[in-house]
């Protein structure tokens, strides 16, 4: 399509960028941008929305709660979020939502749905540690060991499954890489 250059004009004046005016007329970006300079209009602003309302506008309630990332995913599936420069977690920016810091480790929920990014549901690494220490206690199974049955200290390596079961994360590495 080859657009006029009232047509170009007419988005400018409606506030439009010169790559959505572009897509919007299939014409070149750099015309439009020429156009803008000839009539001496600013040009928008890069990023009109702040971090936390582009990750809103890329969430969608499902049942029980939960809410899906509906936005950009990295090659293996993980909800990841762009927002110049940098990228982002959406569960870590979830987590900052709910609890106003930055995580510690990992975030990501326990809820059961995959990659949840509901405020409600997501833990950092500590949180997780704490709650299945303590659903450990409230089960029965009492204190972890001080040590693995291969030596290691649990203080540093000891991990617990969302069950609370408790594991060495040192042990587990190795089994890993052999």
């Amino acid at each position: 399509m080859n657009a006029t250059r009232e047509q170009i004009i007419e988005l400018l004046h409606k506030g439009l960028s010169n790559t959505a005016i572009a897509k919007q007329l299939r014409c070149d970006r750099h015309r439009v941008g020429t156009i803008r300079r000839d009539l001496e209009i600013p040009d928008v602003p890069a990023q009109p929305l702040t971090l936390e309302e582009k990750w809103a506008a890329r969430t969608r309630p499902v049942e029980g709660g939960h809410l899906e990332w509906t936005g950009e995913r990295s090659s293996d599936g993980t909800p990841v979020m762009r927002y110049s420069p940098d990228s982002h977690s959406p569960a870590g920016i979830a987590f900052r939502i709910k609890y106003g810091r930055e995580p510690e480790g990992y975030v990501w929920a326990d809820c059961g749905f995959k990659h949840c990014v509901a405020p409600d549901h997501v833990d950092d690494a500590a949180a997780r540690l704490r709650t299945r220490e303590q659903l450990r206690y409230l089960t029965g199974r009492g204190k972890r060991p001080a040590v693995c049955r291969h030596g290691h200290d649990q203080a540093a390596h000891g991990r617990y499954e969302s069950d609370g079961r408790a594991y060495c994360g040192a042990c587990k590495r190795q089994r890993r890489t052999t």
